[in-house]
Order: structure tokens, then C-alpha cells, then sequence
């Protein structure tokens, strides 16, 4: 098994090349999704964010009303950092249960938005970024996503630095490029991965 942390910053385009590598054979383990699972209505999860954040974060059905909690925390470091305290042990939790069941052989791919942020990249064989210009993200959030700028300015200032996330990086991937060249560049990636998951199996680096 190889494992990699992929991450890059919000509008980066780190989804797209996610996508790629689940075509080139890789297990995607998506830290976004499950965040979303484990504060689902009803879990655990909800009910420490409800009780750290008020009842005034959820949506009439009950459910977690995000834009608002985003709101909130990507303002604050402090609340942040908060919210980040409840839900990062349970998405870690369960982003291990899906390594587990994953073949020997496998590339398992864990998309982690804050990987940088947190400390993470010693978890991971390698570490992938995916990188984009501040105007490219800039222009994806407020474009594409329908964001104000400057809610994107804040959420991108919530982030690690691009320097920060290119220094713990084993492979950056540009993506201020075309779609048919990011296609390719990801491509070839994934194949190398595929033939070291096969031949190295090295354990994680300390």
C-alpha cells in the first residue's frame, strides 16, 4: 500500500485532481465528506458542535447550516480552531477504517484539506499539492462558486500559506494550466504511483 495526503488551498483545484486519480486505479479517502458525515444529523458530532456553537447553526430540519457556521469560524481563528477540535478526531478516526480496508497493493489517496495546517504529512508516504496562483483561486471561488471576494479572501487567509504547503510537498502539481494538461501531468503521476503501491512498500516516513 501507498499512501498520500493530497491537499492545496480552497479553489486550488485539488478535487479535480482527486478525480484523476480515481481513474488512474487510486482509493479515494475524501477528509470533506466525511467531515460532512460525521456531523450529520443525529451523530455525536452534531450534538458537540451544537453545544459549542448554539442551536442557532442548524437549519430548520436539524441539519448543520454551513454557510452560517462558516461564517462564523473562518472570522475567528479562535472558533476555528474550535470547530477543528471536534471534527478533525473524528474524521481521523474514520479516514483509518477506510485505509484498513483497502487492499495490500492499493494507492490510497487521503484528500486533506488542512494537511499542511495541521501537521499531517509525516502520516502519508508522500505528500501531493496541488497549487494555483492567489488570482486563479480568486477568481474559481468568486466565479465559479458564486462566493463574495471577500468571504474568499478570508477562507484563503484561513489556509497555510502556498509557501507553507509547497515546503511539506513531495510532488506539486501546478494547476494554473489548462484542463488537458493538468489531465496529463495527474496521468502520469497516478501511474507512478500505481507501480510503487505494487513495488515499494516501504512504511510511512517518521
Amino acid at each position: 500500500m501507498l499512501t498520500v495526503g493530497l491537499t492545496g488551498g480552497i479553489g486550488a483545484g485539488k478535487s479535480e485532481v482527486s478525480r484523476l486519480l480515481v481513474e488512474c486505479g487510486a482509493v479515494l479517502i475524501d477528509a470533506d465528506r466525511i467531515a460532512r458525515e460525521v456531523v450529520a444529523p443525529g451523530t455525536p458530532g452534531l450534538t458537540a458542535v451544537v453545544e459549542a456553537f448554539g442551536e442557532e447553526i442548524l437549519t430548520e430540519d436539524g441539519s448543520l447550516d454551513r454557510p452560517r457556521l462558516g461564517a462564523i469560524v473562518f472570522a475567528d481563528k479562535e472558533k476555528l480552531a474550535l470547530l477543528n477540535s471536534i471534527v478533525h478526531p473524528l474524521v481521523g478516526a474514520r479516514s483509518r477504517e477506510l485505509e484498513e480496508a483497502a487492499a495490500e497493493d492499493a494507492v490510497v489517496v487521503h484528500d486533506v484539506p488542512l494537511l499542511t495546517e495541521n501537521g499531517l504529512a509525516s502520516l502519508y508516504d508522500l505528500v501531493i499539492v496541488v497549487d494555483a496562483s492567489t488570482e486563479t483561486q480568486l477568481e474559481r471561488l468568486v466565479g465559479r462558486r458564486g462566493m463574495s471576494e471577500e468571504d474568499a479572501r478570508a477562507r484563503m487567509a484561513a489556509q497555510a500559506t502556498r509557501e507553507q504547503r509547497r515546503k511539506i510537498a513531495d510532488i506539486v502539481i501546478d494547476n494554473d494550466v489548462s484542463l488537458d494538461e493538468l489531465t496529463r501531468r495527474v496521468k502520469d503521476i497516478g501511474a507512478e504511483l500505481v507501480r510503487r503501491a505494487g513495488a515499494d512498500r516501504r512504511p510511512a516516513r517518521e
